[in-house]
């Protein structure tokens, strides 16, 4: 019966310390068992509180367990198990052992039944994850990675101020349904929708997720996020505000996504832009809309992944990841293609494929509770999408102009944890009842009407079209080398900038003062030097600190001589 007491993420932890103190196969063969076995043990999990105590007059639950955490439980086994296949051929300490405990500390955020069990569990995924990006170990790594820590850090910082105005108002830390009432709700809010990659607040992650290493990319992809989706699922749906904030993240960044010559970058985007279905699904609230939030989810950690791997394979392969450097890598790396436009249909939501039977859910939500302008925007980022992420990836990694490179595919680990990933994107379009199964509401949906099959079609068909038509044209945004930026421009160039210019005026002011008062001792010095001249002293004149220093000296020095002496 312990064993049911027993939180998902305790095994993850246990596995990260003997990772840290095992090497080789060993190593491997240890990471690899923890999240199957965990997986095991989480299956047998009844709904309920199966942790409870009492902190400061506050009842804490560390572990709960219901529809809605334990599927977020499943995908993130499921992640966890595929990223680590995924990086076996890694030797570096650092990941693998970040690896552990940031995937445990993801499970430890979701089934936590408490604000402050959240809180502690939200600021672990910050700094276990930042060792993702380090282990980079590069310049640009290491600046992202603080850009992200801080970040990271306030929204948990936030999230806590949040919980002690909670606490005050209702005389309880129990994590359920919150809403926007009160400055609580509010603080809550803005520290999910900070993790959640809101407009704006959405920087950290196109500009820290390109700059981990291939493996660590794919970690990040599959949980912070997600966590921050599951929060709001639990504690604002119905919430109208997410509505439109969701909708902005469906299209915002399809225009970046488009002129980005990084591909990993692109797919930053495109995972802000996946991350805006979930979140319009949460806002509309209904049982079909959070069914679909909660599936897309579910979805997106497997397709998004998928695509995140590919691109860590080209760049572990070839050493680069800009569009305008890849192309013809088709010819000698076969598999790896096949399986990125596996994943590049999935996300794109054709038909028998997973993101089709999750993404329809959210848009049938949408038109059945009247928000027709929000449909027509989603829509148009399902084409947009499909132009930057279903298209764009393979056709510029693989395709496109020859580049030259003859990189082979990469280690069978590789291969092997792309393979798993594709082949669930399959199932789940094929069969997609056995995802239904596990969602926290029936609601009898059947994605596989003649309505969904035919209108999605037709926007594919036409978007692929528009896509030649533009590139036959000359009207595509080609791939240049350079870097863009969007807001974070603000953080990155305008107020270093701006702090640079302010304080050049204050050091200048500054060494303006020190000179005047300099000036002024100076000349007191010399007014009370020629007061005193009349003694005769020696030392009554102004001399250099040098002189000062040799007196001293001899003064010391006569008596240590006369201590000695005595």
């Amino acid at each position: 019966m312990w064993m049911l007491e027993l939180p998902p993420f305790t095994l993850f932890f246990i596995g990260g310390l003997i990772a840290a103190m095992t090497r080789g196969k060993l190593r491997g063969a240890i990471m690899v068992a923890i999240p199957v076995i965990s997986a095991i043990h989480l299956w047998t999990v009844p709904e309920g509180i199966h942790l409870q105590l009492t902190f400061l007059d506050y009842e804490l639950v560390p572990y709960r367990a219901d529809k809605l955490s334990l599927l977020f439980g499943y995908v993130f086994h499921i992640a966890a198990f595929i990223s680590i296949i995924y990086s076996l051929h890694v030797k570096d300490t650092v990941q693998q052992v970040a690896a552990m405990f940031y995937a445990g500390s993801a499970l430890g955020a979701v089934f936590a039944g408490d604000l402050l069990t959240l809180f502690v569990f939200w600021e672990l995924l910050a700094f276990t994850s930042v060792f993702l990006i380090w282990a980079r170990r590069t310049s640009r790594a290491y600046h992202a990675g603080m850009r992200y820590l801080i970040i990271q850090v306030l929204s948990g910082v936030i999230l806590l101020v949040g919980a002690l105005f909670y606490a005050a108002e209702t005389g309880s830390l129990a994590f359920g349904y919150i809403g926007l009432e009160g400055v609580a709700g509010w603080l809550i809010f803005i520290a999910f929708g900070i993790k959640c990659a809101f407009p704006i607040a959405h920087t950290w992650l196109t500009d820290a997720y390109p700059e981990a290493t291939p493996t660590g990319t794919v970690l990040l992809s599959a949980f912070t996020t997600k966590v921050a989706v599951y929060a709001l699922a639990r504690a604002y749906p119905g919430t109208e505000l997410l509505v439109y904030i969701g909708a902005a993240m469906t299209c915002f960044p399809i225009f970046f996504a488009v002129i980005e010559n990084d591909l990993r970058r692109v797919l930053a985007y495109s995972l802000i832009n996946q991350v805006g279905f979930m979140v319009v699904g949460i806002g509309i609230g209904t049982a079909l809309a959070l069914n679909g939030a909660i599936a897309h989810a579910f979805n997106d950690v497997i397709f998004k992944g998928l695509l995140f791997m590919s691109m860590g394979a080209v760049l572990h392969m070839t050493g680069r990841i800009n569009g305008s450097d890849l192309g013809g890598l088709y010819k000698t790396m076969p598999k790896t293609t096949i399986l990125c436009i596996v994943g590049a249909a999935s996300i794109s939501a054709f038909p028998l494929f997973s993101g089709f039977v999750s993404k329809s859910m959210v848009m049938s939500a949408a038109l059945e509770t009247g928000h027709d302008w929000v449909w027509l925007m989603l829509l148009f980022a399902s084409a947009g999408v499909f132009h930057h992420a279903g298209i764009k990836i393979p056709y510029f990694a693989f395709f496109a102009h020859d580049s030259g490179l003859r990189a082979s595919d990469p280690p069978n680990n590789m291969l092997f944890a792309m393979f798993i990933s594709a082949s669930l994107c399959i199932a789940i379009g094929i069969y997609p009842a056995a995802l239904y199964s596990l969602l926290p509401y029936d609601t009898g949906y059947n994605p596989y009407d003649a309505t969904h099959v035919l209108a999605q079609t037709q926007l594919l068909l036409f978007s692929a079209l528009a896509f030649v038509w533009l590139n036959l044209r000359g009207m595509y945004p080609p791939e240049l080398r350079s870097t863009n930026l969007d807001v974070d421009w603000i953080y990155r160039r305008a107020i270093p900038a701006a702090m640079q210019k302010v304080f050049a005026v204050i050091w200048k002011a500054d060494g303006a003062l020190r000179q005047a008062i300099r000036g002024k001792l100076s000349q007191y010095q010399s007014v009370i030097a020629n007061k005193h001249k009349g003694l005769g002293g020696l030392l009554s004149g102004s001399y250099p600190s040098g002189n000062m220093v040799l007196w001293v000296a001899v003064i010391l020095a006569s008596y240590l001589f006369m201590v000695f002496i005595g």
